[in-house]
């Protein structure tokens, strides 16, 4: 019997082929698969080394003592190993993917071809700025494109993720209050909706946070924001369209308000996408905006990957954007990397070097492929879509804002389940038997028992379908009480459901061989 860090049985051992387990682990073409660690090679190395010429001796202390902890694995083994992994694995390749205010969609194979051509991929960052022309260009061309669809004046490229821009974006407010003598500006204001990084930034920042309310129907609570509105606030922070999946139809009223207090708006753009071509945040008062291109601009998104979150600015914001500028001049681009001429107020540098020139490439590629119209189409569908789901899951499951359309995410409570003894857990868990990704649970936060699924604009009508057929279906069971089918899903995946609590408050984050691991009597 196989067990997993908390203790519950994640194979079954016993069965027969007739009872319908495996006597490999396998289940029909997909292959089981141990841990690297547990396969052995310990004794032997994939490839062949010459014996060092050279002993030790100058390393002092530092010489290895013991073994160095990695199998070894021939180059078949190797490979094998990884893809029955990736076999395991959900993937955007193998099905909708619904995590809300994620945006998991395709990413057009262009798009990594243009990625991986040598004049950008093999480019280092050190390169001469006379042979870095193309890429600079590349990086002007982008972010035109940035301020012309945000209706902004001036975008700093280096931020490497959301989180990243938010950090631009409020160290950019705080060079501008210090600049007007208003460094006692200490607070920002945060929705209770926001998603999660928006009060860690501005804490990192040194800001106090302080929670507005939201309205019955989703959205920014307007009489709490102008009685929290002081000169002591620095920002406010607003996702639009927010965490909800709704449009903040009071956005401009938001944006004077704020300004009238002599503070600024930020505006979270993590969901660009679904106004992507249609409404330009500058018209609404924004001051600072990030924009996800790992998620707007379909380039790869989670699992640690490389993102990219330029930050657009206001008129008011814009001497402070952080180096480095690029800019046009008589003899072709050039880079300003230190605080001096038009860039005497920059608060200093994000990164080491660019920013992400992979991620400029692959945007670049998909606003060229899309156009205007195309662009604009992006977020009529990933709105469209959303509304379609929204509609055909309506009549099982319960909106947590039934009233009027949402924008490019549909979330739903967990009201629909009371009386059932099935959780929002227990029901994307069984959605994972259906071979699909379970959507965002439990957040917003503002919403009781969560669920919040994006299905994106890459979504064809045939896929909403097999993915709505398939949440009808498992809702329908859970209604007629079929509550086995939900508290102990996943029966089909690789490995069973984990106890979550157990293993976040007593994570193992390093593997230990078997022989090693003590004895509940010890």
């Amino acid at each position: 019997m196989t067990m997993n860090s908390v203790g519950r049985p994640t194979r079954p051992e016993g069965q027969t082929a007739v009872m319908g387990g495996s006597l490999t682990g396998a289940r029909g073409l997909l292959q089981d698969e141990a841990l690297i660690f547990e396969l052995g090679g310990w004794d032997k190395t994939g490839v062949d080394l010459e014996a060092a010429r050279f002993d030790a001796s100058d390393l002092g202390d530092l010489v290895r003592r013991a073994p160095i902890g990695i199998p070894g694995l021939s180059e078949p083994e190797t490979m094998r190993h990884y893809v029955r992994l990736s076999q395991k694995n959900h993937a955007i390749d193998l099905a909708l993917y619904p995590l809300g205010s994620c945006t998991m969609k395709h990413n057009p194979r262009l798009n990594e071809k243009m990625a991986r051509l040598a004049g950008f991929g093999d480019l280092h960052p050190l390169t001469p700025i006379s042979a870095s022309q193309g890429a600079l260009a590349l990086m002007d061309r982008l972010a035109h494109w940035l301020k012309t669809l945000t209706a902004m004046p001036a975008v700093a490229m280096s931020p490497k993720a959301g989180a990243h821009g938010e950090l631009c974006g409020l160290l950019c407010i705080r060079a501008a209050h210090e600049a007007k003598g208003q460094g006692h500006r200490r607070t920002v204001l945060v929705p209770t909706s926001a998603h999660g990084t928006n009060p860690a930034t501005a804490a990192f920042v040194g800001y106090s946070v302080t929670e507005i309310a939201q309205t019955a129907d989703g959205r920014v609570d307007l009489a709490d924001l102008e009685a929290k509105l002081s000169d002591d606030v620095a920002a406010i922070m607003v996702t639009n369209p927010n965490t909800c999946g709704l449009f903040e139809r009071d956005i401009v009223e938001i944006a004077r308000l704020t300004h009238a207090a002599g503070a600024y708006f930020y505006c979270d753009g993590a969901n660009f996408n679904a106004i992507v071509g249609r409404v330009r945040p500058g018209d609404l008062g924004v001051d600072a905006m990030h924009i996800n291109l790992h998620k707007t601009f379909s380039t790869p998104h989670g699992g640690g990957g490389p993102g990219a979150g330029p930050v657009v600015l206001s008129e008011a914001l814009a001497p402070f954007a952080p180096a480095p500028w690029v800019v046009s001049g008589a003899n072709g681009f050039d880079l300003i990397e230190t605080p001096e001429g038009e860039a005497a107020q920059g608060f200093g540098r994000m990164v080491a070097f660019q920013g992400q020139m992979g991620m400029f490439v692959r945007a670049y590629a998909y606003m060229l492929s899309h156009g205007a119209d195309g662009l604009r189409q992006v977020a009529e569908d990933a709105v469209l879509n959303a509304n379609y789901v929204k509609a055909r899951l309506s009549g099982a499951m319960s909106p947590a804002f039934p009233e009027g359309p949402c924008m490019h995410e549909a979330l739903f409570d967990d009201s629909w389940l009371e009386g059932t003894g099935i959780t929002t857990l227990d029901f994307a868990k069984a959605m994972i038997d259906e071979g699909f990704h379970p959507m965002t649970m439990y957040f917003p936060l503002v919403v009781h028992g969560a669920m919040l699924i994006e299905p994106t604009e890459t979504e064809s009508k045939q896929e909403l379908d097999r993915f709505c057929n398939a949440l009808l279906a498992l809702a329908s069971a859970a209604r007629q009480g079929d509550v086995a089918r939900f508290t102990g899903a996943p029966y089909l995946a690789p490995l069973r459901r984990l106890d979550e609590t157990q293993a976040a408050r007593k994570p193992k984050l390093t593997w230990r061989p078997v022989s090693q691991t003590p004895l509940a009597a010890e």
